[in-house]
């Protein structure tokens, strides 16, 4: 039986639901053309900074006042602004020569979390010839005067106004700290998101207790992560008009199916890649094709969103339901 497993994902047609996540192995040429080799319909690039942008800027001005009005050979000495190399410009750069030579659609991302006047990449990154944006809101509000409201408003001033920047479809990845999740997704989508990425992951500090000062982090995502993302994505299928990302915890198969199952549109990963390598794509492409094959689904689009809340057999165990059932079915043992 042959199985269609193209998706439509932010108003694109894609080959497949598997997507490669925001990481550094997006961020060469090299690497996403094994991206494309491997199977993947899609490729997101690592995220662009709002601290990036701006601390380069700021440096570029330091360097090309420092000493201009000193001597007269001064004014001559340092190149102008534009004539530099930077993060940005290099970014901009790799979007353009990733659409010259693949065919799969490139998504930028931008990670940020004010309003300013950055925003402008946003502009330059589809002037650049991307397929679509994705922008990273992460956001740790340890001011303890402000309010969940004001964050919220935050996130949402934010989305408008990247959105206003750009023609390209817009996603916005968040993670799942809102006491109201329902409502922020719906008025996100307000705002002007074309979809959302459910969820980014809040990379925590750590302590060096040898040297006494905090250091960075990064772990890889366990298959448990899926959890999280698999439920809100169940949730909220069938009731904003917006497409629907899984990113976490994706590492067979199975997972990928889970997505699908829960209304994904697609799902991102990452880490799996780091683990076992570019050929995991492929096999987990093959082995959702021969399972949907076997249950007699003809597409991805009709197998789609068959246990949401809005379509599976008890829509409780997607609230409180489950929690009480997990917690009173439990009876293990201490060792």
């Amino acid at each position: 039986m042959s199985v269609d497993l193209s998706t439509q994902y932010l108003g694109l047609k894609l080959a497949n639901p598997l997507v490669v996540a925001a990481c550094p192995l997006t961020g060469s040429m090299e690497f996403l053309r094994r991206v494309e080799e491997a199977g993947a319909a899609a490729a997101v690039l690592p995220s662009l900074f709002e601290e990036q942008i701006v601390h380069e800027e700021e440096e570029l001005v330091k360097v090309h006042e420092f000493g201009t009005d000193s001597f007269a050979e001064a004014l001559t000495y340092f190149p102008q602004p534009q004539d530099y190399r930077t993060a940005p410009e290099e970014y901009l750069e790799l979007i353009a020569e990733a659409k010259r030579t693949l065919k799969i659609p490139i998504i930028a991302s931008l990670n940020g979390v004010s309003k300013g006047g950055w925003t402008r990449y946003a502009r330059m990154i589809e002037d650049a010839g991307a397929d679509a944006l994705e922008l990273n809101i992460y956001y740790v509000a340890t001011d303890l005067n402000q309010s969940g409201h004001s964050v919220e408003s935050q996130y949402l001033e934010l989305v408008e106004a990247v959105k206003q920047s750009v023609s390209i479809p817009l996603a916005v990845k968040i993670g799942p700290y809102f006491s109201a999740m329902a409502n922020m997704a719906k008025r996100l989508v307000d705002a002007g998101a074309d979809g959302l990425v459910l969820f980014n992951r809040f990379l925590q500090p750590d302590i060096d207790l040898e040297n006494m000062e905090t250091t960075p982090k990064l772990v890889l995502s366990d298959p448990s992560e899926l959890l999280v993302p698999l439920r809100w994505i169940a949730i909220l299928y069938g009731r904003l008009k917006a497409s629907l990302a899984l990113t976490r915890g994706v590492h067979d198969s199975q997972a990928v199916l889970k997505a699908l199952a829960a209304g994904a549109d697609v799902v991102m990963v990452a880490s799996v890649i780091y683990r076992k390598g570019f050929g995991e794509i492929g096999k987990m492409l093959s082995e959702t094709r021969d399972w949907l094959a076997e249950k007699q689904y003809s597409s991805v689009e009709e197998f789609k969103g068959c246990m949401s809340q809005e379509n599976c057999p008890d829509p409780a165990a997607f609230e409180r339901g489950n929690y009480m059932k997990a917690l009173t079915s439990f009876t293990g043992k201490p060792i």
